[in-house]
């Protein structure tokens, strides 16, 4: 049982990757993102998976967050990385189909929402900093759904700026 919370807490063992292993966990949702527009797959079917992905990984994070950190010995230890998948996300739901239409303009696209997502997970804006001083699960998660909100909030401006050149 232990393993497969360590599995599902590292998302897939990325946790234990060096270095920068918030870096590897965030990696999961653009890859599935960017495979989804290389084979075609329609908007709603992408924007469902980021979602299934926030929902699994998130769930994972409350459920198992207290454990971890037991586990670990620290708060928020750096090996748990299910929070970067979870909150990695949501820069990759609701984008607009001009910036996906081909393969160089999705990896554009798919890649600044990547970078965007770390730079916010590692500057933790307010009020996300603080809030990982909440409890367990939820102190490890909600500030990667904060960074992934500022990200997605970024990279939307971003594309409208571009749309209206």
């Amino acid at each position: 049982m232990e393993s497969l919370r360590l599995m599902l807490i590292t998302s897939g063992g990325l946790g234990f990757m060096r270095p920068a292993s918030g870096t590897w966990g965030s990696l999961p949702p653009p890859a599935v993102a960017f495979l989804m527009v290389l084979a075609g797959a329609p908007a709603w079917w992408r924007n469902s998976a980021m979602l299934a992905i926030l929902f699994f990984s998130s769930g994972c994070c409350l459920v198992l967050g207290g454990w971890a950190e037991r586990r670990f010995g620290k708060k928020d230890d750096g090996r748990i990385v299910a929070d970067e998948t979870a909150g990695q996300c949501l820069p990759l739901l609701l984008l607009p189909a001009w910036s996906l239409a081909a393969p160089e303009r999705a990896a554009c696209t798919i890649g600044a929402a990547f970078v965007l997502f770390r730079v916010m997970d590692i500057i933790k804006p307010p009020p996300a900093r603080g809030l990982q001083r909440l409890k367990a699960g939820l102190g490890v998660l909600i500030d990667d759904l904060f960074a992934g909100l500022y990200a997605a909030i970024a990279l939307q401006a971003c594309l409208a700026m571009i749309a209206a050149l």
